[in-house]
């Protein structure tokens, strides 16, 4: 998956954007002037480090520090403070205003799209397979080597795999390629577009895109603000966290490290997921065969949003159960009546999934892990010196894997091997939305009837997901090491079952 898990100058960037923001946020005193200041601080000095430009660097960080306010890019042709409507973010009760992940147009490369060509690696051989495969004619030879008519290439790639010196190159925009709605086209003047009606917010344009052009909207903000009002926050901790904020966070200081930000405590997702576990496998022995051909796991945003849209024949064959960030986000707000709950996750989708009208009440704000770094860096959080204590949790080991491709369907089928012993169940599961799709074709055409179908739209599952930090094995490493540790294994277990069908209502 190109540059996930390494660590490059946009991570950087990125991290101090964000916790320049949150510092903004923790000092906030109804001055938001120091915004001005901050693209000097993160770009200094008169030699550019990373474009060719300082003052294109400082524009770019502009414009990545509004949408991390959860305000709205600007048009490069209007001239206005970084700061121009900022006051609109201040309050905690705002929500970003669509789209979600945005293209800063002027940190576009311009990349081609979808362009074959040959290098100047051509030994210019007598056999040219290159010229013998095309269908089209559109290589010839010129000066010892071989070259493409790009207008006749129909981009069939045949001649780079007869090429022996594999001297011939396909070239992709990043951004597309990772796409998995086919959500990216060009503006133009031929940078990167995003077609929004297609796009589903899975963010993986933004994690793939090599010059750091792609950006989603924050809350840090806002979220900070909730911190410091006399509301109570919660920070409920999606289970991809393993790991994911180096070896110096282990699971047991996590408690102590969300306290140290301002949280009044943090909860496990995971608890949701065992309710979320239950609640599929119920609905599955419901509804499958009789009902429905076969159903769909609901909780990664993108993937239903993708197949309630492509495949509306089958939109009901997607799990009505609620995800496990909202029967957290319930649960979290049944005990402590008035308080806000912070969903912090790898995932960009579930931002999108939180401003939907049914659905914001539970859920107050959704931060990234990358963005709770800034947070950290901002308030100068010393992992090393935090005291241990465990984060209160009767989360079965099922429900911690749910943030590993797979992890979902097992859990569901350990708890419908415990509902109905005898019936025997099949599953199929897919990552990346362009398998995803195949799978529903698959099921679509009648082929996996009777079967749970686990979808999710990010390479390894949750820990890919474009907020996160680690690489993807070693995350689904860390993943096992935390379930090593659960008191119960399967989410049938869960103590919190007597109080479903309130959080349901």
């Amino acid at each position: 998956m190109g540059m996930r898990g390494i660590h490059t100058s946009i991570n950087d960037i990125r991290k101090m954007v964000f916790s320049e923001v949150a510092r903004l946020s923790y000092d906030y005193n109804g001055d938001l002037s120091d915004m001005e200041n901050i693209p000097y601080r993160i770009i200094p000095g008169e030699v550019s480090t990373y474009r060719e430009s300082v003052f294109l660097e400082r524009a770019i960080v502009k414009e990545r520090m509004r949408l991390a306010m959860g305000l709205p890019l600007r048009d490069v042709t209007e001239h206005a403070p970084v700061s121009q409507g900022a006051e609109e973010c201040v309050h905690p009760e705002k929500y970003y205003q669509p789209p979600l992940i945005n293209i800063i147009k002027f940190a576009c490369h311009k990349c081609p799209d979808n362009k074959v060509y040959i290098t100047d690696q051509c030994q210019g051989c007598l056999a040219q397979p290159c010229r013998q495969v095309c269908p089209k004619g559109a290589i010839y030879f010129e000066r010892g080597q071989c070259h493409i008519d790009q207008d006749k290439c129909i981009k069939c790639g045949k001649c780079m795999g007869v090429c022996q010196y594999g001297v011939i190159l396909r070239m992709e925009r990043p951004c597309a390629v990772a796409c998995g709605m086919k959500a990216i086209r060009s503006d133009e003047y031929g940078r990167a577009d995003i077609d929004q009606e297609k796009c589903v917010s899975c963010g993986m344009c933004l994690a793939n895109c090599p010059f750091g052009a792609i950006a989603d909207k924050a809350q840090i903000f806002q979220c900070i603000q909730a911190i410091r009002s006399d509301t109570p926050v919660y920070a409920a901790i999606a289970p991809a966290i393993a790991g994911q904020f180096g070896k110096e966070l282990s699971p047991e200081k996590m408690r102590a490290a969300f306290r140290a930000l301002g949280f009044r405590d943090v909860v496990e997702v995971a608890i949701g997921a065992d309710l979320c576990t239950i609640q599929e496998a119920e609905d599955f022995l419901k509804e499958v065969p009789e009902r429905l051909p076969f159903m769909g796991t609901s909780c990664c945003p993108a993937w239903s949003v993708m197949a309630k849209r492509e495949f509306p024949q089958h939109a009901d064959c997607i799990s009505m159960a609620l995800t496990p960030m909202v029967l957290t986000g319930r649960l979290i707000k049944k005990e402590h009546p008035g308080c806000k709950v912070a969903f912090i996750g790898p995932c960009a989708a579930k931002k999108l999934e939180a401003s939907r009208r049914s659905i914001r009440s539970d859920i107050d704000f959704v931060l990234t892990f990358e963005e709770v770094m800034g947070m950290f860096e901002a308030k100068q959080v010393d992992f090393a010196s935090l005291e241990e204590m465990k984060v209160p949790s009767s989360a079965s080991a099922d429900g911690r894997g749910f943030s590993v491709s797979g992890g979902v369907a097992d859990a569901v089928m350990n708890c419908l091997k415990h509902m109905a012993p005898d019936r025997e169940i099949n599953m199929e599961r897919a990552e990346g939305l362009n398998d995803c799709r195949k799978m529903l074709m698959r099921a679509k055409a009648g082929k996996l009837n009777g079967y749970l179908l686990e979808g999710m739209a990010c390479p390894g599952g949750c820990i890919g997901g474009a907020g996160t930090v680690q690489l993807i094995p070693k995350a689904a490493q860390e993943v096992a090491q935390v379930m090593k540790k659960s008191e119960n294994a399967h989410a049938y277990e869960s103590e919190y079952q007597r109080i479903l069908p309130q959080l349901e209502e």
